[in-house]
């Protein structure tokens, strides 16, 4: 016979276990959960930690506005280019048009763009600073990213100001074909102009800077850095062991291990990015 005591019969359809009873809902976006290491962190406390788990020290990727706030002097910067957008030059579908995911994507994060560019100062040098949103299509670099780079080179070069670039991207913008590829020669040669100016061009590698934008802009600065456990690379690690039919070091394209290979100067702590910075610009002489 089934038991129907008060203890266990649900009543309208609400459970009555004690655990169940007393559940409370926590409000959306006041706790975070750290990909690394699992735990779950209270959203203000990450915020004030400049997005780094106070636990294990994990990055979290974070977005253009939010790098570039951590990083220049209050109020300094000077966006330009802001309005680019793509021209869907292959007129590309697939669940969505581009044109559609664009749209989406632009009223989600409030970017027309996978990179903002501007002029700043950072702990009172100017630069010429471009940092990528990884959550616009992870920053991906179209026609429009490579304009935007490009310029800031160019605009670099011409006021004679160190260039300074975050990278963090999945490469290519597929929905852009070779237009996309095209980007990665173009920016190669605005980082030539700006080295043959006499330019000082650092880099920032942030989680991931893999691909198109690894194999071009991103791997030709004067000095390289790297935010702690950064993802850097061209091709992803199954292609690369099924290319080559061999076994990957442990921690293959972690920012650790282009550091010992020799592709990356320095690793650097998030809380320390503006002070080194501006070290290496006063090294330079500029």
């Amino acid at each position: 016979m089934a038991d129907d005591s008060p203890a266990t019969k649900p009543t309208n359809g609400s459970p009555t276990n004690g655990a169940a009873a007393n559940k409370v809902d926590v409000p959306k976006g006041v706790w975070q959960p750290c990909p690394s290491c699992q735990a779950t962190v209270f959203q203000k406390a990450l915020e004030e930690n400049m997005y780094v788990c106070p636990e294990c020290g994990y990055h979290h990727r974070i977005s253009a506005r939010t790098r570039i706030a951590q990083l220049v002097d209050p109020d300094s910067f000077e966006e330009f280019l802001p309005d680019l957008v793509s021209t869907d030059p292959l007129k590309f579908k697939e669940r969505l048009t581009y044109k559609e995911r664009l749209r989406e994507v632009q009223e989600k994060t409030g970017e027309t763009e996978a990179v903002v560019v501007g002029k700043a100062f950072i702990r009172g040098r100017p630069v010429i600073l471009a940092a990528m949103n990884p959550f616009f299509i992870m920053a991906s670099m179209g026609s429009v990213v490579g304009e935007k780079i490009t310029a800031g080179l160019e605009r670099a070069a011409d006021e004679n100001i160190p260039f300074v670039v975050v990278t963090t991207s999945g490469g290519a913008r597929m929905q852009e074909g070779m237009v996309s590829l095209v980007q990665m020669a173009k920016t190669s040669a605005a980082v030539a102009r700006l080295d043959d100016a006499g330019g000082l061009y650092i880099v920032v590698m942030a989680d991931p800077t893999t691909a198109g934008v690894a194999a071009s802009f991103a791997s030709l600065g004067d000095i390289h850095l790297a935010e702690p456990g950064a993802m850097i690379g061209f091709a992803g690690p199954r292609v690369i062991e099924n290319t080559i039919r061999a076994k990957l070091p442990e921690g293959f394209q972690s920012a650790e291990f282009a550091l010992q290979k020799g592709f990356v100067d320095r690793i650097v702590h998030r809380h320390n990015l503006r002070t080194e910075i501006a070290r290496i610009i006063d090294y330079a002489g500029k």
